[in-house]
């Protein structure tokens, strides 16, 4: 399976993308996980010709490829980073590439409650009609205290969390594969969902 792998965040710091960085590593046998970061995209600007820039295109491109998308959020005042908001905004309203794909939500906090909040308005914001990403139900990864969970190798050391790391991501792989089957077979009317527009619903009434 291919995966890609988000850092949500512009922090040259994150322990979100060591978070990743493991998971690359440690599934190395069971996946292929392609660490995507997004910290140098431009703010969402709502461009008229509703093209993004080529970076958001290309990780757009490489999303449509993937079987599957992992995104490791911080937790920044009870939400998400913007940078990872204005990214979502750039693919809802262009290329719309998260329609029916799997999408797995981690998250590291330096505090104890690993990102818990974020994560969940995270899920809210994937299920918009625009984006109607397929969240793995069910199960999360909190990641607390990650100043101290990894060691100079990038190691978690948390084996606890290392074990339940494991069972979220072999329950990930098999949401995939079903959901992938799902979508090939019956296709969920993708072609109408990717078409979807606020201005539609509003008969040309202009996105605010």
């Amino acid at each position: 399976m291919k995966f890609i792998g988000i850092v949500g965040t512009n922090s040259a710091h994150s322990t979100n993308r060591k978070l990743l960085q493991f998971m690359r590593d440690h599934f190395s046998e069971t996946a292929e996980i392609e660490v995507c970061e997004i910290g140098d995209f431009p703010a969402f600007n709502e461009p008229k010709n509703k093209v993004a820039p080529e970076g958001i295109s290309v990780l757009s491109e490489k999303i449509n490829e993937a079987d599957g998308v992992i995104i490791s959020t911080p937790e920044y005042d009870h939400s998400i980073p913007a940078v990872l908001k204005s990214l979502i905004e750039w693919l809802s309203y262009t290329t719309r590439p998260l329609i029916d794909k799997p999408v797995m939500v981690v998250g590291a906090s330096h505090g104890s409650l690993g990102s818990s909040r974020a994560q969940a308005h995270l899920r809210q914001i994937l299920d918009a009609p625009e984006l109607k990403a397929r969240i793995m139900p069910g199960s999360e990864f909190l990641l607390g205290h990650s100043l101290q969970a990894f060691d100079e190798n990038g190691e978690l050391l948390y084996s606890e969390k290392v074990a339940e790391l494991d069972e979220c991501f072999e329950e990930f792989c098999l949401f995939v594969s079903i959901t992938n089957q799902l979508v090939k077979d019956h296709r969920f009317k993708m072609e109408q969902n990717r078409k979807f527009t606020w201005e539609q619903l509003a008969e040309g009434g202009e996105r605010a």
